[in-house]
């Protein structure tokens, strides 16, 4: 089942760690680190350290050596496949957890905490025994010397070799050339999204709430979610569902249920992927919810204060005035995409997707698999469940060619369908002629992202807070931050 549209994974990877003289080894590893000056001794005395590297000697492990980059879902599915094969295998993230996209709206909403829809890529891999984690970002690659290029979190740089290279690295929000729309707006892809966004609902209302003026509460308590895919629908409903339910009876000077939630989205029906029945019961479920849907627009500037549509049709231009805008529509390739496709000669498509053959290997570099959103074939759409598909056909065709067989079967993908949650006790389900709604929609919803849950502690947590959220109305998971991300300091004026 696909869990909802352009959800996929993390961007990708490199790694931690060292001795005290800040050298790392890691089987296949090239560890460097900057020039260093020290200046010591007498007067007018310096001394220079060159940047030093070291390789670690794996002349002793003969097993081929398969380097995935992305820890999301296509990343872990090929990882896992791999488990009982004769190859080393190592993991780049540039987070230290595999993230479910599809709940993060949850968390930005405060539904459900970061660690529900997170787990730490080390704690899934921990029994895999030839499977290795690195932290960092990976951020070039030769080709010929089939070496990767990682920068690790400390600003320095490694090098690791490879036999075979699986990019699973993901999309992120795109604004389509329009970059200063981002500085007033947050997208939907990471949890440092799903953490601001919470934080500037929170903030909203409680800023409302501090006014004494209609007017000035006005824009902190209105809403605006570009895009009417999956993700702005279930964001929509939730900002909602978070003012009439979950805030009710905690505010004295506002009433939290007056926010408006105005849903911008190009198309000309909602969740646009579904049938339009279905489209049609998700509709009317925002409608009695209280979203302000507005279609046929496309969202043209955003500021601090407003946010501006533009009519398709009649170029009719219309202002909102507007404290909090959520971008969910448009997604891109991460950058290192774009340095894997240099490197191959490779021409990226739509999105900067890079054009794969049947068996999901780059042409003319067999040794080289794209898995997910970032791979265009057959006009996948992106989707967790095409990653984790494609991620375990890599794994197996790895596999077998490291066992001496050398088929390399097509990657057929198998459509289990949509689902995407509209409200409580409200969902749409899509899988072949099967079209479920209402309260039967979002049973089988709910079952659908438990399963597909990381770990089972996870996947309990999720059923107890569902649970105790239906039956308080509370949503406890509203903290937020506002320090320092880097240090933590949170200065007074």
């Amino acid at each position: 089942m696909a869990v909802g549209a352009d959800r996929d994974r993390g961007d990708g990877g490199g790694c931690p760690g060292g001795d005290a003289q800040g050298l790392t080894v890691v089987a296949g590893v090239e560890a460097t680190t900057p020039a260093m000056t020290n200046t010591g001794g007498s007067a007018g005395t310096s001394g220079t350290i060159g940047a030093v590297s070291l390789r670690a000697d794996s002349s002793t492990d003969r097993r081929p050596h398969v380097v995935i980059v992305g820890g999301g879902f296509g990343g872990l599915h090929a990882a896992r496949r791999l488990k009982r094969a004769a190859v080393r295998v190592t993991v780049i993230d540039r987070g230290t957890s595999h993230l479910f996209q599809p709940l993060l709206y949850q968390c930005a909403t405060g539904l459900l905490s970061e660690g529900a829809i997170s787990s730490p890529i080390r704690h899934l891999l921990r029994r895999q025994r030839n499977a290795d984690v690195v932290l960092g970002e990976a951020s070039d690659i030769d080709a010929a010397a089939r070496t990767l290029t990682v920068d690790r979190v400390d600003g320095t740089t490694m090098s690791i070799t490879y036999d075979h290279l699986v990019v699973a690295v993901g999309m992120r929000t795109s604004y389509r050339g329009a970059e200063r729309l981002a500085d007033f707006s947050v997208g939907m892809k990471t949890l440092d999204d799903a953490l601001a966004i919470r934080r500037n609902i929170i903030a909203a209302f409680e800023m409302a709430e501090s006014l004494p003026d209609a007017a000035q509460r006005r824009p902190w308590l209105t809403f605006a979610v570009a895009g009417g895919g999956p993700t702005g629908v279930e964001l929509a409903g939730q900002i909602r569902e978070v003012a009439t339910i979950a805030l009710e009876d905690e505010f004295r000077t506002i009433d939290p249920a007056e926010a408006r939630v105005l849903l911008l989205h190009g198309g000309d029906r909602v969740l646009p992927s579904f049938s339009p029945g279905l489209s049609s019961s998700a509709q009317k479920t925002l409608d009695r919810l209280g979203v302000e849907t507005h279609l046929g627009v496309h969202v043209t500037d955003v500021t601090a204060d407003e946010v501006e549509t533009t009519d398709k049709q009649t170029h009719e231009k219309v202002r909102y005035p507007v404290k909090t805008v959520l971008w969910t529509t448009g997604v891109e390739a991460v950058p290192f995409a774009g340095a894997v496709a240099r490197a191959l000669g490779a021409e990226q498509g739509r999105g900067g997707r890079i054009p794969v053959e049947a068996d999901l290997s780059v042409a003319g570099h067999p040794e080289i698999w794209i898995v997910g959103d970032v791979s265009s074939r057959d006009d996948l759409p992106g989707v967790a469940e095409v990653a984790m598909q494609g991620g375990r056909h890599v794994g197996a065709v790895i596999a077998g060619l490291s066992e001496g067989r050398t088929e390399r079967p097509p990657f057929r993908y198998r459509d289990l369908g949509n689902a995407a949650y509209i409200a409580r006790r409200h969902a749409v389900v899509e899988s072949g002629r099967l079209r479920l709604s209402g309260y039967v929609g979002w049973l089988a919803w709910g079952a659908i992202h438990i399963a597909f849950l990381a770990g089972i502690r996870n996947r309990l947590g999720t059923v107890v807070n569902w649970g105790t959220t239906l039956l308080t109305d509370s949503r406890r998971e509203r903290a937020i931050t506002y320090g320092d991300p880097e240090t933590a300091r949170q200065p007074y004026r």
